[in-house]
């Protein structure tokens, strides 16, 4: 986990080593044990990286790293399954001279070229300069867990692992105003119709599950092109015992390889379902070791949705070693700005910050490497949300009495969801559901009361851009459009950031292709059933788990008594002011300084007075 940065120039600059020193200095939070600059004797080509040592702690490990008299790499993140690769290529006739996975990736790309990322299970970003045929090649992981942003022109292509580094250069910091208004009216942080489009002009981001390659002294402009996707039409036949046996071994898989490390390593741990199944599986890994998983983890005593008690009964049930933070209305006040400069792009509420402080108190403990959870929501259905979309399609398969007995099921266990007329018209005209609900987000659009009419004259013509809502005929339809499209690349954003920030590197299990892949595969039934989202899951841990932990019914998950906080002065205060600076940008009307501040909790659909506070530090 490092920070990569670069300058490709069409003609030779003398000063393009003195910025990429700027860009790495931007960078410096993500690799904090070291940095390097390579530049070809054309002064043409300029790499930079900052490291994070994780693997092979030698200096021989420091990068920018050449390969073969030929390749020059720089790489954020990691290859898990490096020492099969390894293995695989030396029994080719490649050798090796450090046991890093960096080392690996180059050697993988001269034998595969750009299949090579077909080989690869990981989390990575990463550029790769081939000196004798004087061509450039990027790629990002499938998720989105590592970024990769650029800047491109006539004569320069410039890349960076944030934007940040980017701006450290000269490149202009001006917000998307399209964007803007989507995330104000909406909480819209992507746009899931162009992926490569960020907060600011200009700036884009290397999309998930693609990469780049151009060869600049031939004129070229960069080609981005797609190298995986899941298939969501993909089934096959297979019983309920025989998955939960399948998912039990891709999982334990997942998490070995995740805990390939030369420095410590620990997990967050929620409550929930998704951190405890991660920490439990590497308990089972390192039964025969002496050691004891730190685990760290963010309460709020006293909160409804605090998840003491259950990671009290996780502690006592596996032996954890659980550290706890209780992040505080005044903390977050006190690291709001300094939240904002890690993230650079918005987010919808303060649950992040949970996991900010997590990922800090992981440091201060001297642990580098964390396992989370992301994904598993997205990929195992985990949301309440989803509860209606699989219903529909269950009443869409003809079957009322089965829809019937899910629905009550679902009701009898407390879940909430909205069922209706509507429900039943969606589960059989599904573009007129889609295209309903892309019209109820461009009225939102709109109509938004404290918008300013200047400022929607400013987009004017572009209203549309940016709101899509898929056709959903089944539960995968959605599970792919969260996953792949709308919805995980962010928590995987903020999750970067957040872990960066205090230099500390995060793995997700979950995000396993091959889990996910398999998983996809399987019917709705396996994913949702029986009152219970994310069925399989519960299944698979059912009596490794305590029964409170793997059939509890509500979904919490690094939630903060944010309402709570919002009825505060000082943060009041705080909002206020961002409203003020809304306004005299023209953004927000005046009207809007006569409204009081609206108290909410995280997950509150009109979370207006939240996305003030965060707009307003991005302007």
């Amino acid at each position: 986990m490092c920070g990569i940065a670069g300058i490709i120039l069409q003609n030779p600059n003398l000063i393009a080593p003195d910025h990429v020193k700027k860009m790495t200095d931007a960078l410096v939070h993500r690799g904090p044990d070291g940095e390097g600059r390579w530049s070809n004797q054309k002064n043409t080509v300029h790499l930079g990286h900052r490291r994070l040592a994780v693997i092979d702690l030698s200096t021989q490990a420091a990068q920018p790293m050449a390969f073969a008299n030929r390749y020059q790499i720089v790489h954020n993140g990691e290859i898990y399954n490096y020492n099969e690769i390894r293995s695989f290529l030396q029994n080719k006739g490649y050798s090796f001279t450090t046991k890093t996975d960096t080392e690996v990736i180059v050697a993988a790309f001269d034998y595969w070229k750009e299949k090579c990322l077909q080989q690869f299970d990981g989390m990575f970003s990463f550029a790769i300069w081939d000196e004798k045929e004087e061509q450039f090649f990027a790629a990002r992981d499938r998720f989105g867990e590592k970024p990769f942003y650029y800047y491109e022109d006539d004569e320069h292509f410039v890349f960076a692992s944030e934007i940040k580094a980017l701006w450290a250069i000269g490149v202009e910091k001006k917000y998307h105003q399209k964007m803007m208004l989507n995330f104000i009216t909406l909480g819209h942080v992507q746009n899931c119709v162009d992926k490569e489009q960020t907060f600011f002009e200009d700036i884009y981001s290397l999309p998930p599950s693609h990469y780049c390659t151009f060869k600049p002294f031939q004129k070229q402009v960069s080609k981005i092109t797609r190298y995986w996707s899941i298939n969501k039409e993909s089934k096959i036949e297979i019983s309920e015992n025989d998955a939960v046996e399948k998912f039990n071994n891709l999982f334990l898989t997942s998490v070995n390889r995740r805990l390939r490390s030369d420095v410590p390593f620990g997990t967050s741990l929620s409550g929930g379902i998704d951190s405890s199944s991660i920490a439990s599986t590497i308990n089972s890994v390192l039964a025969n070791n002496s050691g004891v998983l730190k685990t760290f983890s963010a309460v709020f005593p006293g909160f409804e949705s605090d998840e003491t008690d259950r990671i009290n009964l996780l502690r006592k049930f596996s032996g954890v070693d659980n550290h706890q933070v209780t992040p505080t209305v005044d903390d977050l006040i006190k690291d709001f700005e300094k939240l904002c400069y890690h993230q650079e792009e918005p987010f919808q509420s303060s649950g992040i910050y949970a996991q900010y402080k997590v990922y800090e108190l992981a440091k201060q403990n001297q642990v580098t490497v964390l396992l989370d959870g992301q994904g598993a929501d997205e990929i195992l259905a985990g949301y309440p949300r989803y509860i209606h979309w699989y219903l529909q399609e269950v009443l869409s398969r003809h079957k009322l009495g089965a829809t019937q007995i899910e629905k009550s099921a679902f009701r009898k266990n407390g879940q909430q969801f909205r069922w209706d007329i509507r429900n039943y018209l969606a589960a059989f005209l599904p573009a007129h559901a889609a295209m309903r609900l892309e019209k109820r987000d461009y009225l939102k659009t709109i109509h938004h009361p404290a918008v300013s009419s200047n400022f929607l004259e400013l987009v004017k013509g572009q209203e549309w851009e940016g709101i899509h809502k898929p056709i959903v005929t089944k539960l995968n339809d959605i599970l792919h459009f969260n996953t792949t499209e709308m919805g995980l690349e962010e928590l995987l954003r903020f999750a970067d950031r957040n872990s960066m920030a205090h230099g500390t590197e995060v793995r997700l299990p979950f995000l396993n292709h091959e889990l996910a892949e398999f998983i996809f595969s399987l019917p709705s039934q396996l994913k949702m059933h029986a009152g219970y989202t994310k069925y399989l899951l519960r299944r698979a841990m059912d009596k490794k788990l305590p029964d409170e932990i793997v059939w509890q019914k509500e979904k919490i998950g690094f939630e903060t008594p944010q309402k709570n906080w919002m009825q505060q002065g000082a943060l009041q205060e705080y909002m206020q002011e961002s409203k003020r600076k809304l306004v005299t940008a023209g953004i927000l009307d005046k009207k809007v300084l006569d409204k009081k501040i609206e108290p909410l909790d995280v997950h509150a659909d009109k979370n207006y007075d939240w996305r003030y506070l965060c707009a307003a530090q991005i302007i």
